[in-house]
C-alpha cells in the first residue's frame, strides 16, 4: 500500500509534459508527489530499458568525448543529483551533462534516443532554472541548454527562462504541492503509459483503447 511521504517530493520529469500540454492529468502527478510505492505497486512495463540503456551510454560517450577534448569539466548523470527545496515542496533532477569552465559557455545537456518532443525543451529548461538554485557549486552560473538527438542538436538559449516560464512552473509545483488532489483526467492514451496501478487509480481507463463511432455525414 502506498505511504505518504514525510514531504512533497516532485520530479522534473513528472513536471515536463503537464507544463506543454503532453499529459493533462496533474493527479498523477500529485500521487507521486505525495505518496512512495514499493515495486510490485507499479503498474509493469514493457519498455525495452536494455536496449535504451544501451543507446542512450552510447550517445552519452560521443557526447562526452566532444567536450573532454577541449578541456571542460565535463560532469555526468549521477554526478548532477540536484534537490532543489522550497517551501512547499522539493523539486529532483538529474541532466545528463553539466559542462563547465574553459572558456566556453556553461552548459546543460540532454541526450535523446528517441524523436524530439516540446517536453525534452521543458526538461532541459527545468535543469537550467533549478541547477544554479540547488548545486552551490552553481550558484549565481548563467546556463544555456542542449538537446541531443542521434541526428541534430537543438539549443536553448537562457532567455528562454523567462518571467513566464518560472511564473508556470510555479504555479504548476503549487498545484501538484496542495493537500487537495488535484483533477483526475482519464484518457485511454494517458493511462496507457500511466504507472499507477488500478487499485490506486480506479478511474484508470484502458490504455490504448479509442472510442470510436459511425455517422452517415460523410
Amino acid at each position: 500500500m502506498p505511504t505518504p511521504r514525510s514531504g512533497i517530493f516532485i520530479t522534473v520529469t513528472r513536471l515536463k509534459k503537464l507544463l506543454v500540454g503532453e499529459d493533462s492529468c496533474e493527479w498523477a502527478a500529485w500521487f507521486n508527489a505525495h505518496y512512495q510505492r514499493t515495486g510490485d505497486e507499479y503498474v509493469p512495463t514493457t519498455f525495452d530499458a536494455v536496449s535504451w540503456n544501451m543507446e542512450h551510454t552510447a550517445l552519452m560517450t560521443r557526447i562526452t568525448e566532444g567536450f573532454d577534448s577541449g578541456g571542460r569539466a565535463v560532469f555526468t548523470e549521477r554526478q548532477n543529483n540536484f534537490v532543489l527545496r522550497g517551501r512547499v515542496a522539493s523539486l529532483a533532477g538529474t541532466p545528463d551533462l553539466i559542462v563547465s569552465g574553459g572558456g566556453g559557455n556553461s552548459l546543460i545537456i540532454d541526450a535523446k534516443t528517441g524523436n524530439p518532443r516540446p517536453s525534452d525543451s521543458v526538461q532541459v529548461m527545468l535543469y537550467m532554472w533549478a541547477v544554479s538554485q540547488a548545486m552551490p557549486r552553481y550558484r549565481g552560473v548563467t546556463f544555456d541548454g542542449k538537446l541531443v538527438y542521434k541526428d541534430h542538436e537543438l539549443d536553448i538559449p537562457n532567455s528562454a527562462i523567462d518571467t513566464a516560464f518560472i511564473n508556470n512552473v510555479v504555479e504548476l509545483i503549487q498545484r501538484v504541492s496542495t493537500d487537495i488532489p488535484a483533477r483526475k483526467v482519464p484518457s485511454p492514451m494517458e493511462c496507457g503509459f500511466c504507472n499507477i496501478t488500478q487499485t490506486d487509480c480506479p478511474e484508470r481507463a484502458a490504455g490504448g483503447l479509442i472510442e470510436e463511432g459511425e455517422t452517415t455525414a460523410f
